[in-house]
């Protein structure tokens, strides 16, 4: 299994940025996949998923209306994920990763990779 994420950076307030994460090695369709965020002294946080049980898509109350998830599937087992994040705030400052929650919305995960980092500053 592999899930790399790439696109981080540093923006500045009300900036935008595009996260990319390949996926790889695994049944996709049998997999919710989606974006969790750590921050340093904060608790991991889930901020974007989509479902693989109805492709439903949910979103973190911090980031709804700023971000937006999507995947392009190259076939069963090889896609990639991403995450438009725009009106990005300094709170949003954090290492970001793909991972495969059990559940939407669940702070619980199969799978993650190495995230990459998006500083969000002036």
């Amino acid at each position: 299994v592999q899930l790399q994420a790439s696109g981080g950076g540093l923006v500045q307030p009300g900036g935008s940025l595009r996260l990319s994460c390949a996926a790889s090695g695994f049944s996709l369709d049998a997999y919710s996949i989606g974006w969790f965020r750590q921050a340093p002294g904060k608790e991991r946080e889930q901020v974007s998923c989509i479902s693989s049980t109805d492709g439903s898509i949910y979103y973190a109350d911090s980031v709804r209306g700023r971000f937006t998830i999507s995947r392009d599937d190259e076939d069963d087992s090889r896609s990639t994920l991403y995450l438009q994040m725009n009106n990005l705030k300094v709170e949003d400052t954090a290492v970001y990763h793909c991972a495969t929650p059990i559940v939407c919305a669940v702070e619980e995960y199969d799978y993650w990779g190495q995230g990459t980092l998006v500083t969000v500053s002036s």
